[in-house]
């Protein structure tokens, strides 16, 4: 069972944004900091970002000043903004409550991020 559904991937140039979106349970919203994570090809997947039910937000170097993580509690949703992406941001991107830096949930399917011109 898909416990969080992130959406809102696609094609961007250079330069460009993108907002994604990880929708999940009230339950598992209100209870835990939910993060996002990405895979790069050829890499391993990386934690970029979370942000705790007090709305702490924490990013890693790779990210810091060109993302931003909220939340809307009404909707039960996590979103994550991304600006002057690069090529190298290219990959899949997955939500996922945490404890820590650890994954609670299974991952789902995630939603592909291509940067390129």
């Amino acid at each position: 069972q898909v416990q969080l559904v992130e959406s809102g991937g696609g094609f961007v140039q250079p330069g460009g944004s993108l907002r994604l979106s990880c929708a999940t349970s009230k339950i598992i919203f209100s209870a835990n900091t939910i993060g996002w994570s990405r895979q790069v090809p050829g890499k391993q997947r990386e934690l970029i970002a979370r942000i705790s039910t007090r709305d702490r937000t924490t990013y890693e170097d790779s990210v810091r000043g060109r993302v931003s993580i909220s939340r809307d509690t009404a909707k039960n949703t996590v979103f994550l903004e991304m600006t002057n992406l690069k090529s190298e941001d290219t990959g899949v991107y997955y939500c996922n409550a945490f404890s820590g830096r650890t994954p609670l949930y299974s991952w789902a399917q995630g939603t592909q991020v291509t940067v390129s011109s």
